[in-house]
């Protein structure tokens, strides 16, 4: 297996493993969080204070996994490209899909309310005007798998046409393109210090793009987060990521905290049962965060077993979604 293939294999891995690690414990508190768990340190089944994804067994991935796979479909079958009404038409047919099986993990409220417009008749290239939300970067591990990092404004470019549909915001694409540089900086060789570095550039340059929405700038508050919480004792940082940064599913909370644990330069499998013990949307932060630290680090950074039981028990094959994610980046 080349490099290239191995460390995209890994982003992709890691988004799975933190989703999973992060179901247990996604939108509960950190007091709920040590009623039910203590803190997270491997895969465990949903606990009593657990909602969204109340009775599933461990390892389970969320609609983070889910959506991913839903992209990276969408991108093979455009050649590149995601036709916003498939798009729309692929997410509206997830949640129903969701909803008949009774699971409460459904669509964010930017896809939603993006969802909702479509079917009021909003043209699906111009319902994301109002997402900020972190649904966007939850899902862009592809086109940073398919999309190389070395022009900026190109990835950027495909990071929106992945967002415009329900993200089509200078928040929304900023968060989206931090993460989508950094898994695609990692699959070039980036180490964690140039990862992060291209994720800032990025953010910078997604969030002029899209319509504006006020609110604070993901590329300034990830360039601070990155060098201030590795100043924080480690039995304070739990607290301080949801105190100070913020947990919850805005794209400046998550998006950052997911960067700035990867700042963290911790074990990837640690910093990702950090992440699922931090409170408030710790399926998505984790997941994020392993998608960046696969990219940079391989197929060397997850355990053994972890793969294995996250693809058997989610009936994953994550070969066959990457690979031809990898033939589109070498056609760029």
């Amino acid at each position: 297996m080349s490099r290239t293939t191995d460390h995209a294999l890994a982003a992709f891995q890691g988004l799975a493993i933190g989703d999973a690690l992060g179901m247990p414990t996604q939108s509960m508190s950190r007091d709920e969080i040590r009623l039910d768990h203590g803190g997270i340190t491997g895969f465990v089944d949903a606990g009593p204070h657990q909602r969204i994804a109340h009775g599933m067994p461990a390892a389970s991935i969320t609609d983070d996994t889910e959506q991913a796979v839903l992209v990276a479909r969408l991108l093979v079958e455009g050649d590149g490209r995601i036709d916003p009404a498939r798009f729309a038409q692929a997410l509206i047919d997830w949640e129903r899909g969701m909803a008949a099986k009774g699971s409460l993990d459904l669509l964010g409220p930017s896809t939603k309310t993006a969802v909702q417009r479509i079917l009021d008749g909003v043209p699906a290239s111009e319902a994301g005007s109002t997402g900020t939300t972190n649904g966007a970067a939850m899902r862009i591990t592809p086109v940073g798998i398919a999309t190389p990092a070395d022009d900026l404004e190109a990835l950027v470019d495909a990071v929106q046409d992945a967002s415009r549909v329900t993200h089509d915001t200078g928040i929304g694409i900023g968060g989206a393109a931090a993460i989508a540089a950094a898994v695609s900086a990692g699959i070039d060789g980036a180490s964690r210090h140039e990862a992060l570095d291209v994720a800032v550039a990025a953010a910078a340059v997604g969030e002029r793009r899209g319509h504006w929405i006020a609110g604070a700038s993901i590329a300034a508050k990830t360039a601070w987060a990155r060098t201030w919480l590795p100043t924080v004792p480690a039995a304070e940082r739990v607290r301080a990521i949801d105190g100070v940064i913020g947990t919850s599913v805005a794209s400046q909370e998550s998006v950052v905290t997911a960067l700035a644990l990867v700042a963290l330069d911790l074990d990837p499998w640690d910093t990702l049962c950090t992440a699922a013990s931090t409170g408030g949307d710790t399926d998505t932060i984790a997941a994020m965060a392993g998608a960046v630290l696969g990219a940079v680090h391989g197929t060397d950074a997850w355990p053994a077993g972890s793969v294995a039981r996250v693809e058997s028990v989610n009936d994953l094959r994550f070969t066959e979604v990457v690979t031809p994610l990898v033939t589109l980046r070498h056609r760029r």
